[in-house]
């Protein structure tokens, strides 16, 4: 009788690979829970990088084909445009080439989405002087220069709140052609002031249509 109950309490026993399979279990468990305190504050602060404090519009008549490009400079030193669409703080969030990535494919059939607007971002309030320049990449072959094309500059502010800080609009002329919209600066709490059109050449282009001069009415109070 004592047999077999000594028989019948080693089959209680639990295996020893299995307590060392379990442990092992729950010790990648843990890592695992561990890993993910530590991957989520990541995450969301990638989040916060991604989001506007400024955002940059300019707009034209979208019958036309023509190309213009917008280019921003910031006081970090960093250059945004289609060449390089994401620079420091800056971001080209959408470059638009005319007619070209107006067209659609949806259900097999050509749709045209006519709108003519290029978007920057900034993503910091880092103090200092930005310069907003629009670029004539390149004129619609269908149609004989010289004519003028208004391009409507737009700037809003998203945080703490919205709010349009500045509008306005240039006239391009001719391909090639680069004017400074506008420069402007930020102070150490984020205000955007000191609005001003002193020319400044941000493509790595010719000077041939940046004024030598400085007219009176391109400075703005």
């Amino acid at each position: 009788m004592a047999g077999l109950y000594q028989r019948q309490r080693n089959n209680q026993r639990t295996d020893p690979f299995i307590d060392l399979l379990f442990n092992t279990l729950l010790g990648f468990s843990f890592l695992f829970l561990i890993s993910l305190v530590f991957i989520n504050p990541d995450e969301d602060q990638a989040k916060v990088d991604k989001q506007a404090e400024y955002v940059i519009t300019i707009s034209w008549d979208k019958t036309l084909a023509d190309d213009i490009d917008l280019w921003v400079y910031a006081p970090s030193g960093h250059t945004v445009s289609y060449l390089q669409k994401e620079a420091g703080w800056l971001h080209l969030d959408r470059d638009d080439r005319g007619e070209v990535n107006d067209k659609l494919l949806i259900d097999g059939r050509e749709v045209v989405h006519a709108v003519n607007e290029e978007v920057v971002t900034i993503r910091n309030r880092l103090a200092g002087e930005y310069i907003v320049n629009v670029y004539f990449y390149a004129a619609d072959s269908k149609k004989r220069p010289p004519r003028k094309i208004p391009v409507k500059l737009k700037i809003d502010r998203i945080n703490p709140r919205f709010e349009t800080v500045y509008v306005d609009q240039v006239e391009l002329t001719a391909q090639d052609q680069e004017l400074t919209a506008v420069r402007f600066t930020l102070d150490d709490e984020g205000k955007a002031g000191q609005f001003n059109k002193l020319p400044k050449q941000l493509t790595p282009y010719g000077l041939d249509h940046m004024p030598e001069q400085i007219p009176d009415d391109l400075w703005t109070k």
